[in-house]
């Protein structure tokens, strides 16, 4: 019985190595605008995903260029011994959920007061590989 949770172990763990995630939380931009970036690179290549993301006049776009890179980082580290050329990575999923919001207020006429939220958003991406030479 102990051979075979070794053995769905290290299954577990050779699935794990195609993938690689990468987190940001409390991105201080809303996360309407950070979809429209996230939409552009979702199931790309990881190349064309970096330059269409370095390339985008959007504010989101530089902080998804960051989470990006990071993914990559990340799964360099779980695989040492592969390059990123030959495992074809891609975008497998992003995905962007809503934070918590920093409530304002803002004067208006006559006397009154309007309420400003500055929203702020979690987003997470994962990298999967097409070419399973490991």
């Amino acid at each position: 019985m102990g051979s075979r949770k070794h053995n769905m172990a290290t299954q577990l763990k050779e699935a794990r190595k195609s993938k690689a995630f990468a987190k940001i939380t409390n991105c201080p931009t809303s996360p309407r605008k950070m979809r429209l970036v996230a939409d552009l690179v979702r199931g790309v290549e990881v190349e064309k995903a970096l330059q269409i993301l370095k390339f985008s006049p959007k504010e989101a776009s530089r902080n998804l260029e960051k989470l990006l890179m990071s993914a990559i980082a990340n799964w360099q580290a779980k695989n040492e011994d592969a390059s990123i050329e030959d495992a074809g990575l891609f975008v497998k999923s992003i995905f962007v959920d809503s934070a918590g919001m920093l409530k304002r207020l803002r004067p208006a006429p006559q006397g009154r007061a309007h309420r400003i939220r500055k929203r702020s958003n979690h987003v997470t991406l994962e990298l999967g590989a097409k070419n399973k030479s490991n």
